[in-house]
């Protein structure tokens, strides 16, 4: 293989980047009857808004924006995903990309406490900012007023990933010797089916991702390689070896 000059790596961030799942994990710190009252309304609600009707909830009770800032920094995230990614930054030929269902303030917040906050090139996700009230104030990424997207394989209403890769793409002018994937969930069936022969997904073991693929891979036309992993560490090794 030539060698590579230019490569992007993407990452989602929930259980991918990180090792938990910011929305749950900020109402199971702070106000676990609301994250039963959001498992119960899951299926009923569009899932960004309803964790935008959930901080809604929680600033009504008096939940603060710095108790919701302390959860995010005290999430689980493995030291040796910041090694990781820091030493691949490093060395000089590495975009990164995050794509992400979670928030802009949950996702900016844990990567400044974690020094990260200049890696990534892009952060698509949903939008968030703070009132000056202290309500943290969410919106799905794709105004479900406008044109929505045109995903056929299920990603959620507010955000297609394959079509936000395929955007980001054109922006960087296609130049990517290289795609790696670092992805665990269902919604990055979408944009690993967009990647070439020549690309690698990293799919995070026993989760939603594995699983479509070993149902729908082959039969959605599957291109890339993959290469499976439990834990940050191993993410580590596999990210020495590129």
């Amino acid at each position: 293989m030539a060698s590579i000059q230019r490569q992007l790596v993407v990452f989602d961030f929930d259980w991918s980047m990180a090792d938990q799942d910011t929305d749950r994990w900020i109402f199971e710190v702070l106000a676990p009857d609301l994250r039963r009252k959001m498992k119960s309304l899951k299926d009923e609600i569009q899932w960004t808004d309803l964790i935008a009707q959930s901080l809604r909830e929680a600033h009504q009770r008096g939940i603060t924006r710095e108790q919701i800032e302390h959860a995010l920094r005290i999430m689980p995230y493995h030291p040796a995903m910041v090694r990781a990614v820091s030493a691949l930054k490093d060395a000089g030929i590495t975009t990164f990309l995050c794509l992400s269902n979670a928030n802009s303030v949950f996702i900016s917040t844990i990567l400044q406490s974690k020094g990260l906050q200049d890696l990534f090139t892009e952060i698509v996700t949903n939008p968030a900012e703070w009132e000056p009230s202290g309500l943290l104030n969410l919106r799905r990424r794709i105004d479900p007023e406008g044109p929505q997207h045109s995903c056929k394989v299920g990603c959620s209403p507010n955000m297609c990933k394959g079509e936000e890769l395929e955007a980001f793409l054109a922006r960087q002018g296609n130049n990517f010797d290289r795609i790696i994937y670092v992805g665990d969930g269902n919604n990055d069936f979408c944009p690993i089916l967009r990647l070439r022969g020549q690309d690698t997904v990293f799919c995070r073991l026993h989760r939603g991702l594995q699983k479509r693929i070993d149902k729908e891979g082959e039969k959605e036309g599957l291109q890339c390689n993959i290469q499976y992993w439990a834990g940050a560490w191993e993410i580590e090794e596999m990210f020495a070896k590129l």
